[in-house]
């Protein structure tokens, strides 16, 4: 069988080739994806050739986000059938280094996750028609669950573990800084766990509108209104969370300046290197912890998905079918008027 592929060749050099796809072999199964969301990463390979010192250094089949369609079975995949709709984890840790052994599969130091430009060679993502996926990879969706909320899967798994980081929200005033995919997920993760009230601050009213429908009780623009989160600084600050989506230095700083002694700053967003003012973060007792992917947090998200107690509809405003790739990838960069743009895929 023949599968387009989305394939990077370099920076800005984005082509769509077509190959012969395998048959699956031992626990493998052979999907047919339906949809596939284009990440931040995607992009940062795309437009940058590359995250910071992570550089694309030969040919790699972009995409992590994806979710589709069982159409041939391995001779050991024993759990799926022909015709079930799955959510794809792209996350295959080893099971057996150091981390793995310590239940930090998110850091297995053999880790082989889809669309990755971090090990050489390269791991192949999915963004293409077909694609064969490890059994234990695949997690059943009804069939009456839209394939592209399920393409979703992945990262609102970031965003459930970026959460737990931040430990128990119940009745917490929570910041997000950011209003991206992730920072929008994040307020939907907030949400459910309880928090009591959850702001979103960007710089465009597009993605907050978003946000709003996601679970924030309140969004501000900083660019128009940024005094607008000058009360907050009161009494040494008001937040007991910070989850902080952007990486934005501004971000950082208002984020420490408005929360509270003893507060956290869960750092969601990644970028180089950013100055940080560790005077007021010292002085506060403010604990920083990072988060990184997830693992059983994927399986959370499908279900939250599949049953409807995140709908996750609102952070998808677009959809591209796969040969207008390139156009898709200049869309999703224009936040004034996108959040989560996702390709489509032939069925």
């Amino acid at each position: 069988m023949q599968t387009r592929v989305c394939r990077l060749y370099g920076q800005d050099d984005l082509r769509i080739d077509t190959e012969a796809t395998t048959a699956p072999v031992g626990d493998e199964v052979l999907i047919r994806v339906g949809a596939g969301g284009v990440c931040g990463s995607d992009m940062h390979y795309y437009f940058e050739g590359g995250i910071g010192q992570i550089r694309v250094r030969e040919p790699i089949i972009l995409g992590h986000e994806a979710a589709g369609t069982v159409v041939a079975l391995g001779p050991d995949a024993t759990s799926l059938a022909v015709g079930q709709k799955v959510a794809i984890n792209p996350s295959h840790p080893c099971g057996t280094c150091r981390y793995c052994q310590q239940n930090l599969q998110q850091h297995c130091l053999n880790m082989k996750f889809f669309g990755s430009a971090m090990p050489m060679p390269h791991i192949q993502g999915a963004f293409r028609d077909l694609v064969n996926v490890r059994e234990g990879q695949c997690f059943v969706i009804n069939d009456q669950t839209d394939i592209g909320k399920a393409a979703c899967a992945e990262p609102l798994a970031v965003c459930l573990h970026a959460v737990a980081r931040a430990g128990d929200l119940a009745d917490k005033k929570v910041l997000i800084t950011g209003a991206g995919p992730i920072g929008s997920l994040c307020a939907a993760a907030a949400k459910l766990a309880g928090a009591s009230e959850i702001v979103v601050t960007d710089l465009q009213d597009f993605a907050l509108n978003v946000a709003k429908q996601m679970g924030a009780t309140r969004t501000i623009n900083i660019a128009t209104a940024a005094d607008d989160l000058k009360p907050y600084e009161q009494d040494k600050g008001q937040f007991d969370v910070c989850l902080e989506c952007s990486a934005a230095p501004a971000a950082l700083r208002s984020a420490i300046s408005v929360l509270r002694p003893q507060g956290i700053l869960v750092q969601v967003g990644v970028a180089g290197e950013i100055p940080v003012p560790f005077n007021p973060l010292v002085a506060k007792e403010i604990t920083i912890t990072g988060t990184f992917r997830f693992h059983t947090e994927f399986a959370e998200a499908v279900r939250m998905i599949d049953s409807g107690k995140i709908d996750v509809s609102p952070i998808i405003t677009q959809t591209f079918p796969l040969e207008t790739a390139t156009e898709a990838f200049d869309v999703a960069r224009d936040r004034s008027k996108s959040v989560k743009v996702q390709l489509s895929f032939a069925n």
